[in-house]
């Protein structure tokens, strides 16, 4: 069961990115976020009151779930859709990959849960891989396209690598508000139920604090992305990671993340052109490799290592 939630959540979550690049556009980013926690939360709920799979829940449980709520199903993507607007996915995937070394740190503050050696080595690796796969890129005078009218600068530039990292790190409390929850014996699917329902209210409030307007657009591409973000990568890809930070810690959990931007790369390939370097290719042999070192694959020569690191 494990494989398949770590395959599905890897799967899903690798097709989002272009999915949310395709949000950006006309209609304003709180709009988009908005959009795709509503109609999320609307459907969730209430198919699980029909099944009757919603769990009794108290005060303190909906005090959680509204922080969760506010990290996981508000804030973390505002801040991810506005860094999309001034760099790359290519990169902002890389930033989103350091969830796994977030994870470690929050983990030790919030629970004492020291990290092993194997996690921090493996996140270390997969990030550095990544880094690899993109440096192309990364190297690149302009991190960024501008927008119509707008000029390029190394402030926007900073500014989005910021947004993405504050994002990353919400995603990281989300996921520890998570294991509380499974401590607690509450399960993904009501606790996102619930939370998706306070991150959608908690958009509402934005949008009428900075009297953001809600702006639609009627496209093809707008809509199917939208639909899918909510529906595949809202409600199952959250159900699927968030069912595996409580079977396996959100540490071990979190370096699906790392795979994310190599499944990107790979509908990149096939759809968009993408073109190898010999960077690329040592960068995913690292962040596959780091992958099977965190999920006890053994490979050889690596028996030496998992001894020292106290996992042989």
């Amino acid at each position: 069961m494990n494989a398949f939630l770590y395959l599905n959540t890897v799967l899903i979550w690798g097709t989002t990115w272009i999915a949310i690049h395709w949000q950006l556009g006309d209609v304003p980013v709180l709009a988009s976020v908005f959009y795709r926690f509503a109609i999320a939360a609307s459907l969730l709920l209430p198919l699980l009151y029909l099944s009757r799979k919603v769990q009794t829940t108290n005060r303190n449980d909906h005090g959680f779930m509204m922080l969760q709520g506010m990290c996981l199903f508000s804030m973390n993507f505002v801040c991810f859709y506005s860094a999309g607007l001034t760099i790359s996915s290519g990169l902002l995937s890389v930033i989103f990959s350091s969830a796994t070394l977030f994870n470690a740190f929050n983990s030790r503050l919030f629970w004492g849960e020291r990290p092993t050696p194997v996690v921090f080595i493996a996140g270390v690796i997969g990030v550095f891989g990544l880094s690899l796969m993109f440096w192309p890129e990364l190297n690149q005078p302009q991190l960024s396209q501008p927008e119509p009218g707008q000029s390029n600068t190394g402030l926007s530039d900073l500014k989005g690598i910021g947004l993405g990292m504050l994002g990353t790190y919400l995603f990281s409390l989300g996921n520890m508000i998570s294991l509380r929850h499974s401590k607690k014996g509450l399960k993904p699917l009501t606790s996102n139920a619930y939370a998706m329902i306070y991150g959608t209210l908690f958009l509402v409030v934005l949008l009428a604090i900075t009297g953001t307007p809600l702006v639609w657009d009627n496209s093809p591409r707008y809509l199917g992305s939208l639909f899918y973000l909510a529906i595949v990568g809202t409600i199952i890809g959250f159900t699927a990671y968030l069912s595996l930070v409580g079977r396996i810690g959100a540490n071990k959990a979190a370096y699906a993340t790392v795979m994310f931007p190599v499944v990107a790369l790979s509908l990149s390939t096939v759809f968009e052109g993408y073109q190898w370097s010999l960077s690329s290719l040592t960068g995913l042999v690292l962040v596959l490799s780091g992958n099977a070192l965190i999920l006890g694959i053994r490979l050889p020569g690596w028996r030496l290592l998992r001894t020292t690191t106290g996992k042989g």
